[in-house]
């Protein structure tokens, strides 16, 4: 097996490569292509998100507060990037024709770095400020009216209202969270960079193709929502975006060999 680069030397050289829009088409149609080579573990490992979104949506539901739906859809986009690393496991055995199996999707979280482990603790507390900030929104917007899943369907100003403006507040912290953690949880998680390094490289990659990056946050923004609020489509688009990212991730940072370890 080839050797790992010390994470000092590689971490020294983590210039991104350009990326065009057709980066993104290429990345996505990877995704497919690797959901399609195995679509019973990603859509079986996708399922635990979307039975914790049925127990969270059945809550709001038991309390009447049924647009707070769209701010938990909305804060998905903030932890995902801590459950991409199963899915990481998965791609890469695939990649090297590998057979793969549920032990590969543990595999991904117990070899990710700690530096993996703080981003994604990060990612967890932003989110539970995005959802502090949009209850106390929701108390001054809604108040006390009860609303279920089915009133929610008339689509009533007030919700319109609501949606919009926790849109905004919560796209500043996607936005923070986004280039930070972008290409810095896969770095890290292929032992390429460490903390500090990888999260400086993330940034530096965002904003050195910050058109073509905005149009991927859009996109992954769009897809990942609307399948939080349709659950089951969330069986297939959360992981062909994982598979996605990886592949751009890939194409943003490329490797002689691969991606590293086993």
């Amino acid at each position: 097996m080839t050797a790992r680069p010390n994470t000092h030397e590689a971490s020294a050289n983590l210039v991104s490569a350009p990326l065009t829009l057709s980066d993104i088409g290429a990345s996505v149609r990877f995704g497919l292509g690797q959901f399609r080579a195995m679509p019973l573990i990603s859509a079986a490992f996708a399922a635990l998100f979307v039975a914790i979104g049925v127990l969270m949506y059945a809550v709001l539901e038991f309390g009447q507060i049924a647009p707070m739906s769209l701010s938990l859809a909305g804060g998905f986009m903030l932890v995902g990037p801590a459950l991409l690393v199963g899915f990481f496991s998965l791609s890469d055995k695939l990649r090297k024709a590998r057979h793969v199996g549920f032990a590969d999707i543990w595999e991904g979280f117990r070899r990710m770095p700690r530096g993996g482990w703080v981003v994604s603790f990060v990612c967890g507390l932003l989110f539970l400020i995005w959802i502090t900030d949009a209850g106390i929104l929701y108390g001054f917007m809604v108040g006390r009216e009860s609303f279920g899943f089915l009133r929610l369907l008339r689509i009533e100003g007030i919700v319109v209202n609501y949606a919009a403006y926790s849109a905004i507040m919560g796209a500043v912290l996607a936005f923070i969270l986004f280039t930070v953690s972008a290409f810095s949880i896969p770095l890290i998680y292929d032992r390429r960079a460490q903390l500090v390094s990888g999260v400086v490289a993330s940034v530096r990659a965002v904003f050195g193709h910050f058109g073509v990056m905005m149009c991927w946050a859009l996109l992954l923004s769009a897809v990942i929502i609307v399948s939080a609020l349709l659950l089951p489509l969330l069986l297939v688009t959360l992981p062909v975006m994982a598979y996605a990212s990886r592949e751009l991730y890939l194409r943003a940072f490329p490797t002689a060999d691969g991606p590293y370890g086993a």
